[in-house]
């Protein structure tokens, strides 16, 4: 298949604002393509991915190696390259224009295909140490070398995984159910325990309903956490339940861990492979867990009996050298709450009897623990629990439904969360400004955006100057700089990828802003590091807090 074919098509449906027209061309598409291996990729460029997002391979390829490989192709200078940017608003509009002008000559005319750009991707991820920077912008100019302009445009946009079509995993799912001809709810399901479109997309094409129903949970494959939803009171939530299982919530970061007797794997609550950062975790479970198990649970920073800030989790999280340092500096323990598969699967199963699974697997250490659970119908026992952990430095309680079955990805009322914590947002940061003065080096105010889970858009809600310490400029500016895709004067636009977690007065009614909503002094909490983007609060939940608040203001 050819890649100006892809380009093409994608050309078309960014003009396309219409859901459901949408999810129509891209089933019409699909079903056009009879290679297994063109419909997989297809699927996960679409929607900007090159890779799922627990596969270690990474390709490694910022702002700067994309530069020097259109440099190369253009003989234009970067300075000129980000004078278009700012004019042109998108790097991927950049390099369609470049490469209209471009003066390098190829020795053969070659069309590119969608198997060419794998191929290629495929080589970029594996390089590493020294020469592999050289390497990769000798494979990023060779593509660049073989582009159209249009196709110069899709290939930039997917190396930064912003491809600006509006097509999020809603609408890829959908298209992938009318294609085939399967149910949706089948495809969503397949989804959140493949965490790979391009798998369900293949195996819908080629062995329908029956085969997504058989694909089933695997070890070393990631499956989509369950999620909880904010409880208004104890009551409403011992209400909603009757009998309900009582935890303390931890102010960690979410991991999912694999281990089958040989190899221990943790993911985040991204689905990315943490396992490295974690080694003092990993030899734990292989001493004192039984193998052929998938577990969820919370890692938490511990100093002095204490839990230390959610940051400091994050920050072993981020650490690729020096690991053994962090480790003692930053001691961490799990607390381990459900299992999804012990020598099969077990996310079908009433969370009473999960539980007891979970509780014959494990043998625990000053590493490893089983998060304590009271399963009680009276509300006071809950505030009692709930003061319990707030005296310990938690930060509150999850209310669970004993009978109810581990749904991954879903947030429903089967598992409900109290917090001490006024009303928070997750937003996107999707761009930002430098400083002045002595914070002139360090980007020092960060503009927020919700998401639209139907179109997969970023919608602006306003912008973050306070909350942050010194130490957190510098690192959110270490953290920022590679994602910067343009900049016009002090202003910066980032490539979206982290979350921020900030608190604010009020929601404001705004023609500003795309989502047609501003906060009103919105103040930094912390970096979201262990959510994806298409994790952050949605458009939908905005517009319920502002209703809430106006209600409130009527009573």
């Amino acid at each position: 298949m050819l890649f100006r074919e892809f380009a093409e098509f994608c050309e078309k449906l960014e003009k396309i604002s219409s859901t459901l027209e949408l999810t129509a061309r891209i089933a019409a598409y699909l079903q056009e393509i009879n290679d297994d291996k063109d419909l997989y990729d297809t699927v996960l460029f679409i929607t900007g991915k090159i890779y799922p997002p627990w596969d270690e391979r990474e390709l490694g390829v910022g702002v700067g190696l994309i530069y020097e490989a259109l440099e190369n192709v253009s003989s234009v200078k970067k300075s000129q390259i980000e004078a278009m940017i700012r004019e042109l608003g998108d790097l991927g509009l950049a390099a369609e224009e470049l490469i209209k002008r471009k003066k390098m000559a190829t020795l053969a005319f070659e069309e590119l295909t969608i198997r060419k750009v794998r191929d290629t991707f495929d080589q970029i991820s594996s390089l590493t140490g020294e020469g592999s920077r050289k390497r990769k912008i000798m494979l990023l100019t060779g593509l660049y070398g073989l582009t159209t302009p249009l196709e110069a445009r899709y290939l930039t946009r997917l190396i930064l995984n912003e491809m600006r079509l509006g097509v999020g995993e809603g609408i890829m799912r959908d298209a992938i159910a009318r294609a085939f001809g399967v149910n949706p709810e089948t495809v969503e399901r397949a989804y959140m325990i493949t965490n790979d479109l391009g798998k369900v997309a293949v195996v819908a094409r080629t062995e329908g309903e029956k085969g997504l129903k058989n694909l089933n949970v695997e070890l070393h494959v990631p499956v989509r956490m369950m999620l909880a939803q904010v409880a208004e009171n104890f009551e409403q939530a011992i209400g909603e339940m009757g009998s309900a299982a009582v935890e303390w919530k931890f102010d960690g970061s979410r991991v999912q861990v694999h281990w089958d007797g040989k190899k221990v794997t943790i993911y985040s609550r991204r689905l990315e492979n943490v396992t490295r950062a974690l080694p003092e975790i990993v030899e734990e479970v292989k001493k004192s867990i039984r193998p052929n198990v998938i577990l969820d649970g919370e890692v938490i920073a511990v100093k002095d009996g204490r839990p230390m800030p959610f940051q400091h989790v994050l920050r072993r999280f981020r650490r690729k050298h020096d690991v053994s340092k962090m480790v003692e500096k930053i001691p961490l323990e799990v607390h381990f709450f459900d299992i999804l598969y012990h020598n099969g699967e077990k996310i079908d199963l009433p969370l009473s009897e999960r539980r007891k699974i979970l509780e014959s697997v494990i043998s625990e250490t000053g590493r490893i623990k089983i998060a304590v659970q009271t399963v009680t119908k009276s509300v006071e026992k809950v505030k009692e629990i709930y003061r319990r952990a707030i005296e310990a430095g938690h930060e509150g309680v999850m209310i669970k439904n004993p009978s109810s079955p581990y749904i991954p990805g879903k947030r429903g009322k089967n598992w409900l969360k109290l917090k001490a914590l006024m009303e928070t947002l997750d937003l996107v940061v999707v761009g930002g400004e430098w400083g002045e003065g002595k914070r002139s080096h360090w980007l020092s105010s960060f503009e927020l955006a919700c998401f639209d889970t139907t179109t997969g858009e970023l919608l602006k809600v306003g912008k973050v100057a306070t909350g942050f310490t010194e130490e957190d400029l510098e690192e959110l500016t270490e953290l920022f700089k590679p994602l910067i895709v343009s900049q016009e004067g002090k202003k910066v636009e980032f490539i979206p990828k982290y979350v921020f977690e900030v608190a604010y007065q009020e929601i404001q009614k705004s023609p500003k802003y795309e989502s047609g909503y501003a906060l009103r002094f919105p103040r930094f909490i912390r970096l979201r590091d262990d959510k994806d983007v298409d994790e952050a609060d949605t458009i939908e939940r905005v517009e319920n807090l502002y209703k809430m608040q106006f209600e409130q203001r009527e009573q």
